[in-house]
């Protein structure tokens, strides 16, 4: 840490702040300067907070040299976190990318939501997503068939042999939701619901974290970060779009620099979601593209079997002909990146 004093700190209150950094385990140097007095702490910040220290007398400002997400930052874990499931598909690294499909909302029409995973499964993608739990803004909406829903998918799972991806919204339902699905979701409302995030940080189903509409980046890792701290480092980021100062002509605003900037930063896998980005179909298949380019390691598309009925985000989800006519040509584009990326990690080497 570098503690930088007021102009008009005094003796007293320089050595108060180094006596308590030294009493904390860390190697102190102090540099009088002509204005301040600026003072350089190396130690285990868990011992004492920049808060505590802030609040000392004297204190102008405490800037921290490495970044608060200490297990999902690079500087830990220098490679690529990559998450590996039993029937051998990755999420992370330099794989190609994988694609997480299906409808906001699970209901009772099996037969639809079949269609939509074989659908999936003929395109090459490994993951059905859709909502059993749903958190909705209005009570009168749809909140989703709960358990009923999970089984709908079990089916469709042992028809296809495509992983299940939910949401989580409480954790007393975690046990039960682990018992069907592959990976849990946690929602873009939920990204700090810090109860929930321990929860399934005690739990060893991997998880796929959404950012929150109004977060920041580092607050997106420290969510992470609670995650892994409570044990499970099997996380993937999920950028879902961000509130902006116009979002007329579209849901959220596509932060698509948060790709770059999380892979510089963290080694966790992260995937994009065009659909509640942006909120409108026409616009999935160039941002899924974008998305790709930039290094998402995957991404996730809500497609139903007949989106004018569907009871939640019909307007963002493809029906199954406009999901089998984009897809090829998003898989295309990924083919030719994980090409061109393989070549330039060979003769980097």
């Amino acid at each position: 840490m570098i503690i930088i004093m007021e102009r008009n700190a005094t003796e007293e209150n320089i050595k108060k702040v180094v006596n308590l950094l030294k009493e904390h385990g860390f190697n102190v140097i102090d540099h009088a300067g002509d204005i301040h007095t600026v003072i350089d702490a190396i130690g285990d910040k868990t011992t004492i907070t920049p808060d505590r220290l802030s609040a000392l007398e004297g204190v102008k400002e405490v800037k921290s040299i490495r970044e608060p997400f200490r297990l999902a930052s690079r500087d830990r874990k220098p490679e690529d976190t990559v998450i590996e499931f039993s029937n051998g598909v990755k999420i992370g690294g330099n794989n190609p990318a994988v694609g997480i499909v299906g409808p906001c909302s699970i209901d009772s029409n099996y037969e639809g939501l079949l269609e939509v995973a074989i659908a999936a499964k003929e395109a090459g993608c490994e993951f059905l997503r859709g909502g059993a739990f749903k958190p909705r803004t209005s009570p009168y909406d749809f909140q989703g068939l709960e358990e009923e829903a999970l089984k709908l998918m079990a089916r469709a799972k042992e028809e296809t042999g495509l992983l299940l991806v939910t949401e989580v919204m409480d954790s007393q339902d975690l046990p039960m939701i682990c018992d069907y699905v592959d990976v849990v979701q946690i929602g873009a409302r939920n990204m700090q619901n810090f109860k929930l995030l321990k929860a399934v940080g005690k739990c060893n189903t991997p998880v796929v974290l959404k950012r929150g509409p109004a977060n920041t980046i580092r607050e997106f890792l420290l969510a992470a970060e609670h995650i892994m701290y409570n044990g499970n480092e099997n996380v993937i980021l999920c950028e879902r779009g961000i509130r902006t100062f116009d979002n007329t002509y579209t849901r959220n605003t596509l932060d698509l620099t948060a790709v770059p900037v999380i892979k510089k930063y963290s080694h966790l896998p992260v995937i994009v979601d065009p659909s509640h980005a942006t909120g409108q179909r026409y616009l999935i298949e160039p941002m899924s593209k974008a998305a790709l380019v930039v290094g998402a390691d995957g991404l996730m598309i809500e497609v139903h079997n007949d989106p004018e009925n569907a009871l939640s985000d019909g307007k963002q989800s493809l029906s199954i002909p406009m999901f089998k006519d984009i897809i090829g040509r998003i898989s295309a584009l990924n083919k030719r990146l994980h090409y061109e990326r393989e070549c330039l990690s060979a003769n980097i080497q």
